[in-house]
């Protein structure tokens, strides 16, 4: 049924084309929103979240973003589906384990996906690769415009947007972004940098976001409050912050390039030769060695082309991509196998790595 999805050929975040870039994966701004006179969904019946799912649908398709998009009850998919759509931060894991009359709409390049029923009656969700967070916010703003035109939505002068949560009151928006960070995990100053952060407002999560683990040195940092400012006001703090981030991150790079080079070329070579050779690799392991191959484009050892392509397998070795590509039920460590057969037909045609390249990272 998410065959459109899994085969689409303009897919932002496994199909682009774009150049990406050495810290950053991609930018998210998620607005939570809400329609008047009607039950938050953990309060409303299954006939009220029904009634809201036709209407925001009916409402929706009227949009020129999303005329060629395609609508999901999540009912009506699998488990597994729902599974692989979680991994391309189409759904959050609330609407993948959500109840009866929820849904989502997902834009034909899976740059705007919008979550019927989760926390909020309407979940607007844009991403882009790279560190585009002023562009973002002009697009998902004029969506949310649009949107206003056609659906009643639950505003106070006093808090802004209302919420189900209160810690979305007021601008019921989130902006992320998901960075790669194997410097600053290197050198063992990740924990210094998610304090720091921590007390400007700024919290650092995994790499699915809040209670998920890190993996291939990735990690997804967004605001943590909504209220009291303005949108531009946290996302100019925010990008203040990130901006900070990605300096100390390279400076991290270069130091522990500096001081222990043997040590890294060792992990990057080793890395190089799994993915090459491997023939079971857990998803966790996998993330490990394609973050350090993504660090071998970076500093230039390996073409600039190829990180985009490590990019695409961060998402497409997750163990619901995995089993969907077998199109059969296969035990986890089966999956390990496939996702390893996956990475060496990938990464068979690998140049040499080229050690003596200048670092390109910046």
């Amino acid at each position: 049924m998410i065959e459109s999805i899994i085969d689409g050929k303009k897919a932002e975040l496994t199909q682009s084309s774009k150049r990406t870039s050495p810290v950053v994966l991609s930018t998210r701004i998620r607005l939570a929103r809400n329609l008047v006179g009607v039950p938050f969904p953990q309060r409303a019946n299954l006939s009220q979240r029904r009634d809201v799912l036709s209407d925001c649908v009916t409402q929706l398709g009227r949009l020129d973003i999303m005329k060629l998009g395609t609508f999901f009850e999540l009912e009506e998919l699998s488990s597994l589906e729902k599974q692989v759509l979680l991994e391309r931060h189409l759904i959050s894991n609330e609407l993948k384990e959500g109840a009866k009359g929820c849904g989502v709409y997902i834009n034909s390049d899976q740059t705007c996906s919008i979550m019927i029923n989760e926390e909020d009656h309407i979940r607007i969700q844009f991403l882009k690769t790279g560190f585009n967070l002023k562009s973002l916010w002009k697009r998902i703003n004029a969506f949310d415009d649009a949107i206003d035109e056609y659906l009643d939505l639950a505003y106070s002068k006093d808090l802004g947007y209302l919420t189900a949560c209160p810690t979305n009151l007021g601008t019921g928006m989130r902006a992320s972004v998901m960075m790669h960070l194997p410097g600053l995990v290197l050198s063992g100053n990740m924990d210094k940098i998610t304090r720091a952060v921590g007390q400007l407002g700024i919290v650092v999560r995994g790499h699915f976001g809040e209670g998920s683990d890190v993996t291939g040195h990735i990690f997804q940092i967004s605001n943590q409050y909504t209220l009291g400012e303005s949108e531009a006001e946290i996302l100019e703090r925010l990008g203040n912050v990130l901006k900070g981030i990605i300096d100390q991150e390279i400076n991290a790079r270069f130091k522990y390039h500096e001081e222990q080079p043997d040590l890294l070329l060792d992990q990057i070579g080793r890395a190089y030769g799994v993915l090459q050779n491997a023939h079971v690799l857990s998803s966790n392991e996998a993330m490990q060695v394609l973050s350090l191959i993504r660090l071998a484009v970076d500093f230039g050892f390996l073409p600039e082309t190829r990180r985009a392509e490590v990019d695409r397998c961060f998402i497409e070795c997750q163990p619901g991509h995995i089993q969907y590509d077998a199109k059969t039920d296969i035990e986890p460590e089966l999956r390990d196998i496939a996702r390893a057969a996956k990475l060496r037909s990938v990464f068979s045609k690998l140049p040499p790595l080229s050690f003596d390249n200048k670092d390109e990272s910046k």
